[in-house]
């Protein structure tokens, strides 16, 4: 075992030995630091060769399933690796990797991560606007794509290899992935890898522009889910249930490098339409011992029997938004179990969290994790406080921070000044340290814990003819937590009507990705500050009021939703 992969493991370990004394916990944990460092090959495949516990199950909804061993996962990201390098893959390509959860996303990330790719994880609900966006800024080479999605790169004018999977090339200059089992088992690196290095290219959405590219390195992500191992309080053996989706970054957190650095199990449950009865006798049946989800989802489960999983796991988090306290009061009654909450950005891993053993308070997201200090600064003034912006000191910087945005020297600029990583995002707090979010410093908000960005929803609904002028802003939702609404200013000639409403909607359905869709609209004046710039928090507070979180809804009489019409479904 290399020093570094020794250096690594006592690093892992100091966390695991303090599981549930933060105090201890932050004290004695240092950041291992490294000049060349590999996960794929200096972590994974030294924990993994001859390894044959589980790293990686998947149930489908009919039944099937199958195990895949650490050894397994090893050898066959070690193929993947030969026959990508084959291809013509070298180090400091950029590939997409545009999969769903199947075990070939898996083992494509930990080859690319062995060749020193530089990856693109990609959610396969883009469109060909998207991904043309994607491949120009991204400088993409090569997309690993499944099948059913693999036409969608006809309409994208860069010349992407394609590699496919679940079936056949439709054009010659592609690859089958099933050629990979061909590929000797045996995997050479070219050379080393720098630990500064790009590894991961992130697309996350911002308030005035495209989606800003996130870039980590082989240690910002690989060795900074350290803190995020610690929140979750994984352990070697855990079995590990992560619901979120792939081409994310939190799919990366939680269904690759956390469970891989503990050494545990990742569990995927795949279903075409969440059932919540059908998710807990699943996690029953298979042991889950550690769950991660959106509120979404623990708002859905609430409202099933929670009894269906009478051995819940004793690890339950909660990724995005604040909980409400009826879930977790609800989940603690039946379950004897704490929701505990974290705060984390594409842009980093978990800074601040909930860990276990330590008490809750109601509301927040606990307290700044080993390897992070935060501080509360001033936006206007830079003054440190108990309420203000969310910022992590630099000196000594957190492995966990992304290098800065790809491309962007003046957003990184924006984002890195004062010493401090500003996260854009406003918390308060208490007298024993503990950290309540209170909201977000721009306009970006989630909905079904997707994050959007009212520019690009703006910028696809100005497209249609009857739209002059629009702003976006969420509109509270019992299901979904949040729906985007779309406030428009029509253009001469068009009228108010249930007709215009229903083609805007339909609109918005053929060019935006489905967890991007406008879900309501409502035709009105804008208001604005004397400068011009549109005030949302005017329009966000107005939705606070009219789709009140419990109670009943007020419609305008300009108000449309797409359940309005029984053309628009989903």
């Amino acid at each position: 075992m290399s020093d570094v992969t020794t250096t690594f493991r006592e690093a892992r370990d100091t966390l695991l030995r303090y599981r549930t004394d933060l105090e201890a916990a932050r004290r004695e944990f240092t950041w291992p630091r490294f000049e060349e460092f590999n996960f794929a090959l200096d972590w994974f495949d030294q924990v993994a060769e001859g390894n044959d516990n589980p790293a990686l199950w998947i149930v489908e909804e009919d039944g099937q399933e199958n195990i895949y061993s650490y050894d397994t996962l090893r050898r066959r990201s070690n193929q993947v690796a030969n026959f990508l390098r084959e291809a013509g893959v070298q180090r400091g390509d950029h590939v997409m990797v545009m999969l769903n959860n199947q075990v070939e996303l898996w083992e494509t990330m930990l080859a690319g991560i062995k060749l020193g790719a530089v990856l693109m994880p990609t959610t396969v609900q883009l469109g060909p606007i998207d991904l043309q966006d994607r491949a120009d800024r991204g400088k993409a080479q090569y997309v690993v794509v499944e099948a059913p999605s693999a036409s969608k790169f006809d309409d994208v004018s860069v010349d992407l290899k394609r590699i496919v999977v679940g079936g056949e090339p439709q054009r010659e200059q592609d690859l089958a992935y099933t050629d990979s089992a061909g590929a000797s088992e045996d995997f050479q690196a070219d050379g080393v890898t720098k630990a500064d290095d790009l590894l991961l290219l992130y697309f996350t959405s911002g308030t005035t522009s495209k989606a800003k590219m996130v870039a980590h390195t082989h240690t910002s992500y690989p060795v900074g889910h350290l803190s995020t191992m610690y929140w979750i309080g994984m352990e070697p053996g855990d079995i590990h249930l992560n619901i979120s989706s792939p081409g994310w970054a939190k799919h990366a957190w939680s269904n690759l490098f956390t469970p891989l650095i503990a050494e545990s199990c990742i569990f995927i449950y795949n279903y075409a339409r969440f059932d919540a009865a059908a998710l807990m006798k699943t996690m029953e049946r298979v042991g889950v011992t550690s769950f991660c989800a959106p509120p979404t989802v623990w708002r859905m489960l609430i409202h099933a029997d929670l009894g269906l999983l009478p051995t819940p796991p004793q690890k339950t988090m909660s990724a995005g938004e604040p909980l409400n306290p009826e879930v977790i009061s609800r989940v603690r009654a039946e379950w004897g179990t704490d929701i505990r909450d974290g705060f984390g950005q594409t842009e980093t891993t978990l800074m601040v969290g909930n860990s276990p053993g330590q008490e809750m308070v109601p509301g927040s997201m606990g307290r700044p994790l080993p390897g992070y200090d935060i501080v509360l600064r001033d936006p206007a003034t830079g003054e440190l406080g108990d309420e203000g912006e969310v910022c992590a000191i630099l000196d000594p910087r957190p492995v966990g921070i992304t290098q800065g945005y790809w491309g962007d020297e003046v957003k990184t600029a924006e984002a890195f000044y004062d010493g401090v990583f500003h996260t854009g995002d406003v918390a308060a707090k208490d007298e024993n340290g503990y950290i309540t979010f209170v909201g977000r410093a721009d306009d970006v908000f989630k909905a079904s814990d997707y994050r959007l960005s009212p520019f690009e929803l703006e910028s696809a609904l100005i497209e249609h003819e009857a739209v002059a002028e629009a702003a976006v802003v969420p509109s509270p939702d019992p299901v979904r937590l949040a729906v985007p609404k779309a406030y428009v200013v029509l253009a001469p000639g068009w009228e108010p009507t249930a007709a215009t409403a229903e083609s805007i909607l339909k609109f918005c359905r053929e060019t935006l990705a489905p967890y991007k869709r406008i879900r309501r609209i409502e035709f009105t004046e804008l208001p604005k500050t004397i400068s011009g710039k549109i005030r949302r928090v005017e329009l966000r507070t107005r939705e606070l009021e009219l789709h009140p979180e419990f109670g009943e809804a007020t419609v305008t009489a300009q108000e449309w939703a797409d359940t309005d019409f029984p053309g628009l479904k989903g």
